[in-house]
């Protein structure tokens, strides 16, 4: 489904990928109905697509809560009249600690946000999308998924559920009107770390360095890799060749490529 003329809800529009593909979505000619939490961030967004933000409408809505997001469908209806695409780009880490060493708390966080936070999107404006001429999904899990990142493994879990639901989700969708794509984020020169509140900024920089072993995408590529994925109804796309890189080895040697990111990695998990 082509991005020209339609209009499409995306999360995490406030930074990083998200807003990258907010911006990227306006300039294709879309119709965008931009979602965060912080209001200030969307602002921003809005500020940086200039003319185009004609076609853009802002929803301060923290993903996680239910009862919001079932009034969004709502909301973006009265704005912009139907609903043809939804990209959910939103998504937190946590603490680099290991699981020992997070609390609950965390783990709920982890998963309120970044799987139960798409079910819910999904869910609500999956009956508005069925009833378009064409419509698609698009989630966003993480290289994490395929091979785990130390002291992400919550992360990592939370984007491995986030990739069987999509899967099994695009299977019961087949024969409708509506596509599903999965895309798998790599290393991504985004400030998700600081956003989630996760780390400090030193330990961000910290964090850059052990990841710039690896050739890391920029957002503008990573989104231009998204909205592509959405274009074409993609099973499985990529943004980063580190992501294909590593879900190339971790098919032939699943444990060397375990070991591979946590040779580089490691050393950002305290003693």
């Amino acid at each position: 489904m082509k991005v020209q003329g339609k209009v499409i809800v995306v999360t995490g529009a406030g930074n990083g990928m998200g807003r990258d593909v907010t911006l990227q979505l306006l300039q294709a000619g879309a119709t965008v109905a931009a979602v965060d939490l912080n209001e200030d961030m969307l602002k921003e967004t809005e500020k940086l697509a200039g003319g185009a933000s004609k076609n853009l409408s802002l929803h301060i809505v923290n993903i996680a809560d239910l009862a919001a997001v079932q009034e969004l469908p709502k909301a973006v209806i009265a704005k912009h009249g139907h609903v043809d695409g939804l990209m959910n780009i939103a998504g937190i880490i946590h603490k680099f600690k290991k699981v020992n060493d997070l609390s609950y708390e965390d783990f709920h966080r982890i998963f309120n946000v970044n799987f139960f936070g798409t079910v819910q999107m999904v869910k609500e404006f999956l009956p508005h999308l069925l009833k378009r001429p064409e419509a698609q999904i698009l989630n966003i899990s993480s290289m994490g998924s395929y091979v785990p990142v130390p002291g992400q493994t919550i992360y990592g879990a939370s984007k491995a559920a986030i990739k069987l639901f999509t899967e099994g989700l695009r299977m019961e969708l087949l024969g409708t009107n509506v596509g599903v794509s999965l895309v798998f984020p790599g290393a991504v020169a985004t400030n998700i770390s600081t956003n989630s509140k996760a780390v400090t900024e030193a330990e961000a920089k910290a964090m850059a360095g052990a990841a710039g072993k690896f050739k890391m995408t920029t957002s503008p590529v990573a989104a231009a890799k998204i909205i592509d994925g959405f274009e074409n109804n993609v099973y499985h796309g990529f943004a980063g060749s580190d992501a294909q890189m590593m879900d190339r080895i971790s098919r032939v040697a699943p444990e060397g490529a375990a070991k591979i990111i946590h040779k580089q990695m490691a050393s950002l998990l305290p003693e």
